[in-house]
């Protein structure tokens, strides 16, 4: 089974490392955005199976990206990826519908048993 997959983040380095910690037996069709409005306007455009976010990025950052889909009930699996580690902000994250909150940089153990607990793998 594929997946459609949007990594957002404004660090071309973080968006290729998350591609890289993809398990290999899951099969993506993966794109990318840079900031948190580009995301948005692509999850309005088409829809999306999963989608990482960073948290801390310009135009539009990733609690702005969360609301919005909330409120637009645009819903794909949403896995935030951020150093900013702070319990309100997981909490928070949570509550405005992300799946899990994974510390930056992800761990491929942890990433894939996150996919794996949501039915990805």
């Amino acid at each position: 089974m594929s997946f459609s997959v949007l990594v957002c983040d404004d660090s071309n380095m973080a968006r290729k490392q998350v591609l890289r910690s993809l398990p290999e037996q899951l099969s993506v069709n993966a794109q990318l955005a840079t900031n948190g409005q580009e995301a948005v306007d692509l999850l309005r455009s088409q829809k999306f199976d999963i989608l990482f976010l960073d948290l801390t990025m310009p135009v539009l950052d990733g609690l702005g990206v969360l609301q919005t889909l909330k409120d637009e009930n645009i819903t794909p699996a949403i896995f935030v990826i951020s150093a900013d580690i702070q319990p309100e902000m997981q909490t928070k994250v949570i509550e405005l519908g992300a799946k899990a909150f994974l510390r930056k940089p992800v761990q491929l153990d942890v990433l894939n048993q996150n996919l794996k607990s949501h039915g990805f793998i």
